[in-house]
């Protein structure tokens, strides 16, 4: 069973912030002193679990009237089970009850394709800015 919630509880926090090194740090090679920032102190974060255990996560920022999906992760034994679409959902929703009406996201271009199946366009060039990784931006108007 999936479930997708709100993360209200340093012991959801920690969980989320776990899938998060494991996915970042330790499979993609994020330096982990870049991985937590300064923006997770004020985010909405969300946390997946697949029959119970922590397998995903992601955050929202609102920044200028927008939301910012950052820091979406699905550990690897988790990954084509749509739980990385629900955690999406579940951002978005968010951003709806907060009145925002769009959402912009910098995805690494290997998952480019993932976003554009959610409805979200890329614009501008892709960059290596984000700890070495290819990134495009991509945003989506909230209906």
């Amino acid at each position: 069973m999936i479930e997708i919630v709100t993360v209200t509880t340093e012991e959801e926090r920690s969980e989320a912030y776990s899938v998060r090194t494991r996915v970042f740090v330790d499979e993609q090679g994020v330096p982990a002193e870049i991985e937590i920032d300064e923006l997770d102190s004020t985010a909405d974060h969300f946390l997946a679990r697949l029959d119970g255990q922590a397998v995903g996560a992601g955050r929202l920022v609102a920044q200028d009237g927008r939301g910012v999906l950052g820091r979406l992760a699905v550990l690897d034994t988790a990954r084509g089970t749509g739980l990385g679409a629900l955690l999406v959902r579940a951002i978005e929703e968010r951003a709806r009850e907060r009145g925002l009406t769009r959402i912009e996201l910098h995805a690494q271009t290997q998952a480019q394709g993932f976003y554009e199946r959610l409805g979200y366009q890329a614009f501008g060039e892709p960059d290596w800015e984000d700890a070495g990784i290819e990134h495009i931006w991509m945003r989506k108007r909230l209906e």
